[in-house]
Order: structure tokens, then sequence, then C-alpha cells
């Protein structure tokens, strides 16, 4: 199962997780942060849990890549 968290708050909008992971995140167009799609919010977390392994690399890339690092992957 691949586990991806987002502590959307933190979000300075730079992009880069849409940019290399378009279909797990995109841009609000009402406050410019980043949205985990299909995520569940909990206490300011979004969490996506999917058994789509696809989605793994992507987002470990878009993880790595955000420069605040609010992006967290797991491979449960």
């Amino acid at each position: 199962m691949v586990v991806i968290t987002l502590q959307r708050h933190k979000c300075i909008g730079c992009n880069y997780c849409v940019e290399l992971a378009p279909n797990q995140f995109q841009m609000s167009k009402k406050d410019g942060k980043s949205v985990l799609l299909h995520s569940e919010e909990k206490k300011g977390f979004y969490t996506l849990k999917s058994k789509n392994y696809e989605i793994l690399e992507p987002s470990l890339n878009a993880s790595k890549a955000c420069p605040v690092k609010i992006i967290t992957v797991k491979d449960t």
C-alpha cells in the first residue's frame, strides 16, 4: 500500500508536486496551495492510501522536490 501525506497549511504553492505527480496533486484556484487528490483530511494532514503502485515513483519524486518538505510517501 502506498500512503501519501500532505501538510497543506505549510504549502508555499511552488507547483513542483503537480509537475512531477499530476495524477496525485493539483493546485487550488482558491488559495494557490497544493491539493492531494482523493485524500482524507485529519487535523491538517491530508492522507491518500492506495494499492496502485504506479503512483509511488512520481509521488516520491514530488516529495523529494518539495522545498518545504511537507509531502511524505511510504510504501507499507
